[in-house]
């Protein structure tokens, strides 16, 4: 029984730090949602637009994956929510930088269905997740 106790002692911890990490998931999607010139719920639920859901669901992991690099390495529930805010920035330049430099028009071609764009805007989003991740250790 001692062990299930000390198990569940970080319960609480738990409870905080997934809280916010879904808070953080929410707060993110709006913005992302408010920076891309598309509407990806509107792509994805109403014209199944693969492109779209390929392309944001790669957002979602590049985030997710940058977050959990923080919760992990953060040594105080603050530290983790300054990173998390980076963490969020550093998602949503790399969308600016794809779109502004690299792929101009990416949105358009999101908003046509491109798959292939869709799949360059995912692997560019899940890459600076984990770079971002591994860029919290210290």
């Amino acid at each position: 029984m001692g062990t299930i106790a000390t198990s569940l002692s970080g319960l609480a911890n738990f409870g905080i730090y997934f809280g916010s990490a879904l808070l953080f998931l929410l707060a993110f999607k709006f913005l992302y949602a408010f920076v891309t010139p598309h509407n990806e719920w509107s792509l994805i639920k109403d014209h199944q637009n693969s492109a779209a859901a390929v392309a944001f669901g790669g957002a979602i992991i590049g985030f997710c994956i940058a977050i959990s690099g923080a919760i992990s390495n953060s040594e105080t529930f603050t530290d983790y929510v300054v990173w998390s805010v980076i963490a969020l920035v550093a998602q949503l330049l790399a969308f600016a930088i794809l779109r502004f430099t690299f792929m101009p028009k990416i949105a358009e071609r999101i908003e046509n269905a491109e798959l292939s764009a869709g799949v360059i805007l995912a692997s560019v989003s899940v890459g600076v997740g984990l770079l971002n991740a591994a860029c919290m250790t210290y």
